[in-house]
C-alpha cells in the first residue's frame, strides 16, 4: 500500500560511511542472506570498492516490520563527490526523505553543506545521523552543536549509529517509518514516472531506474518522453533486491527499473518524465536540466594500431554514462585520438583508468581545458574547448572564462596558507564563517581552469589533509585569456597549445620550455624552444647542438688553419638549421603531458 512505501537516500561527504551503512540496513532488513553479504554491496565496480567512492546511485527494495505492519524501503545510495552531484539532485527527487550522514570524528565538510541544501531546498525530510561514533576519535557533541550552528538541525533530532558495528541502526530504521513522510500521488491520474538513473545492459538492453509519482506502469505499455517526445516500449518492470526482480507493475510511490527497446543510452534524458503515449500527463515534472560537461581533454592511443580499440571503448562506456561526451580529432604529434568531455577530473580520471583496465589501453591525455566564450568583431559569440580552434586575435572582441563559486572548509592555522593559494589562483574571498573554535568555511570565486590542475591537492597538503571543497558552476566572466604555443625550431607544436591568462602566461612558458629542452633529444645544430604569445616570444630555451671537434686533426701549425675549420663547421650548421627538422619522440609528449596533467 502507498502509505506503508518510504523513499529515501543516503547524503554524506565522501568516505563518510554511506555504503558501509547502506551494507547494515541489507543486513538488518534480511534483504540479502547473511551468507551472500559482503562489504560495500552496492559498489558493483572494482574501481568504487578500490577507491571507496561511489560513483553511481545504486537503488534497491527493502522489507522492514514495524509495529505488525510491513513498510517497504526504496533506499537510492548516492555519489559524494562533487563531480556526480547531478545524480545527487536526481536521486533527492525520487525521495520524500534523506538521511544527512557525518562523520562524529571529522565533523561536518563542504559536501556535506551542499548535499544537504539540496535536500532541503528539495523540501525533503532529513533525518540527521551521527556515523563512527564508536571510534575513540569521534566528538558526538562537538558535531552536534556543529549542525545546529550551520543547518539550524536541533540537536536532540540527531542519531548516533556506527554502520560497522551497527550501533544505533535498528533505531536509524524506526525513525525512518516516523519521520519519513509516505510518498504523495494519485494511483488513478495519468502517468508520471522520473528517470533518475539508466544503464546500459549488453543482453538486456537499455534499463531506465525511475520513481512512479503518478498512476500505474505495467510491462507491454507504450510510452513517451515528454520533453524529448522520444517513443519506447516498457518490455519488463522490476524492482531492485538488490539485483532485478520482475514484478507485475510498479504503482504509485514505488522505485524499480524499466528494460525497454532503446538501443543507446543517448536516447534517455536522465531527469526527464515518462508517460503513457495513449493517454499522456499533462505536464512533465519539475526540475529537469540538460547536463554538460565542464572539462574537456584530448585522449590519444601510445600505440596508434589502439586507435580502432580506444573508439570501441569510448562508445562502451558512454553505454552506462551518459554525461561522456567525444568527438575524434587528429593531432600532428599524437595522431589520431578523441577530444572528450567530463564533468569533472575524477570523471576524467575514473575514464581514463576504466579505458586502461577495461580494454588494456595505454593512453597519453592532453592539458585539460574548459569550454569558452569567445567573442567576436563581428558580433558573434562561438564556444571554444580546444586551444586549436582559438581564432585569430585580430578577429576576437573579448574572451569569457566560466568561473566557479566554491565553499572551503579548512582548520583555523591554514587561513593564511589558503587565502594566498586563493589569490596565486586568480580568485577572490567572498567570506568567511567561523564553523567552531577549530575549523572556518571560505567562500570563494575561482576560475575553472585554474583548479584543474592541482587545486584539491594543494588544498589538501597545506591543510594536512584536513582541507575539503565543494564548489557549483557560476557565471562566465570577461577575462584576459591568450593562446601560447610552444615553438620547437620556429615550428608550432598543437600538443602543447594552451588558452591562459596573460599574466601567467611567461611563467607557465619558461616551466614547459626548460622541461622540454631537458627531455628533448641533441640534434646536430642548435634548436631554440620558444613561448610564444600571439606570435610574440614570451620565455625561450636553447638546446645545444652535438659538438663534433672538428680542429682534433691539426697538430700544430698556425692558428687560421684551425680558425678556417671551425668557420666551415659554422656555416655547415648554418646551413643544416635552415632546412634540418627537429622530430619530436612519442616519449617526449607522454613524459611532458604526464608531468604536466599529474
Amino acid at each position: 500500500m502507498q502509505r506503508h512505501i518510504r523513499n529515501f537516500c543516503i547524503i554524506a561527504h565522501v568516505d563518510h560511511g554511506k555504503t558501509t551503512l547502506s551494507d547494515r540496513l541489507l543486513e538488518m532488513t534480511q534483504t540479502v542472506e547473511k551468507r551472500k553479504m559482503q562489504d560495500q554491496l552496492l559498489d558493483s565496480m572494482d574501481l568504487e570498492r578500490e577507491k571507496g567512492i561511489t560513483i553511481k546511485s545504486h537503488p534497491v527494495t527493502m522489507h522492514y516490520p514495524f509495529e505488525g505492519v510491513d513498510y517497504t524501503f526504496n533506499l537510492i545510495d548516492t555519489p559524494g563527490h562533487v563531480d556526480f552531484s547531478y545524480e545527487v539532485s536526481r536521486s533527492l527527487a525520487a525521495c520524500e526523505g534523506a538521511i544527512l550522514l557525518v562523520d562524529a570524528s571529522q565533523g561536518i565538510e563542504a559536501q556535506t553543506v551542499a548535499n544537504a541544501l539540496l535536500a532541503i531546498q528539495g523540501k525533503l525530510t532529513v533525518i540527521p545521523v551521527l556515523n563512527k561514533v564508536d571510534l575513540p576519535s569521534s566528538n558526538v557533541e562537538k558535531v552536534k552543536k556543529q549542525l545546529e550552528d550551520i543547518l539550524a538541525i536541533p540537536s536532540e533530532e540527531t542519531l548516533n549509529v556506527s554502520g560497522k558495528t551497527g550501533l544505533g541502526v535498528p533505531e536509524l530504521l524506526n525513525e525512518v517509518v516516523r519521520r519519513i513522510p509516505a510518498p504523495n500521488g494519485n494511483a488513478d491520474a495519468p502517468l508520471q514516472a522520473l528517470i533518475f538513473d539508466a544503464v546500459y545492459d549488453t543482453y538486456k538492453g537499455l534499463i531506465c531506474y525511475v520513481r512512479i509519482f503518478n498512476g500505474t506502469l505495467k510491462a507491454g505499455q507504450a510510452l513517451m518522453m515528454m520533453r524529448h517526445e522520444t517513443h519506447l516500449q516498457a518490455k519488463e518492470l522490476g524492482i531492485f533486491t538488490p539485483r532485478m526482480q520482475p514484478t507485475e507493475q510498479l504503482a504509485t510511490g514505488e522505485v524499480g527499473y524499466i528494460i525497454t527497446n532503446l538501443k543507446t543510452l543517448t536516447d534517455i534524458k536522465i531527469g526527464d518524465t515518462l508517460t503513457l503515449a495513449q493517454n499522456p500527463a499533462a505536464e512533465p515534472l519539475p526540475g529537469y536540466k540538460e547536463i554538460k560537461p565542464m572539462v574537456f581533454s584530448g585522449l590519444y592511443p601510445l600505440d596508434t594500431a589502439d586507435y580502432e580499440r580506444l573508439k570501441t571503448g569510448l562508445f562502451k562506456l558512454q553505454l552506462n554514462d551518459a554525461s561522456l561526451t567525444f568527438q575524434s580529432e587528429n593531432s600532428t604529434a599524437l595522431g589520431f585520438g578523441f577530444r572528450c568531455g567530463f564533468l569533472g577530473l575524477l570523471h576524467m580520471e575514473i575514464i581514463q583508468e576504466r579505458l586502461r583496465r577495461e580494454y588494456d589501453l595505454d593512453l597519453i591525455a592532453t592539458y585539460p581545458s574548459v569550454v569558452y566564450h569567445v567573442h567576436l568583431t563581428d558580433g558573434t559569440q562561438i564556444n571554444v574547448d580546444n586551444p586549436l580552434r582559438l581564432p585569430e586575435p585580430s578577429h576576437i572582441q573579448y574572451i569569457e572564462e566560466p568561473t566557479i563559486k566554491a565553499s572551503i572548509h579548512i582548520p583555523n592555522d591554514a587561513v593564511g596558507c589558503i587565502l594566498e593559494l586563493i589569490r596565486e589562483k586568480r580568485g577572490e574571498c567572498l567570506s568567511t564563517e567561523t564553523l567552531d573554535e577549530q575549523r572556518l568555511m571560505l567562500t570563494c570565486v575561482l576560475p575553472l581552469n585554474e583548479i584543474l590542475l592541482d587545486f584539491n591537492d594543494r588544498l589538501k597538503s597545506l591543510t594536512k589533509g584536513y582541507g575539503s571543497m565543494d564548489y557549483e558552476l557560476s557565471d562566465y566572466v570577461r577575462s584576459d585569456l591568450v593562446k601560447m604555443d610552444i615553438l620547437v625550431n620556429s615550428e608550432p607544436v598543437d600538443a602543447f597549445s594552451s588558452i591562459v591568462h596573460r599574466t601567467k602566461a611567461e611563467a607557465q612558458g619558461r616551466v614547459l620550455c626548460e622541461r622540454l629542452k631537458n627531455l628533448l633529444p641533441k640534434q646536430m645544430f642548435k634548436v631554440p624552444i620558444q613561448a610564444a604569445v600571439w606570435g610574440k616570444v614570451v620565455a625561450r630555451e636553447t638546446l645545444s647542438a652535438y659538438r663534433k671537434d672538428v680542429t682534433a686533426k691539426c697538430y700544430g701549425g698556425d692558428i687560421t688553419r684551425k680558425r678556417k675549420l671551425l668557420e666551415k663547421q659554422k656555416e655547415g650548421k648554418k646551413r643544416m638549421k635552415q632546412i634540418g627538422r627537429v622530430s619530436i619522440p612519442q616519449e617526449t609528449f607522454v613524459n611532458i603531458l604526464k608531468s604536466t596533467t599529474e
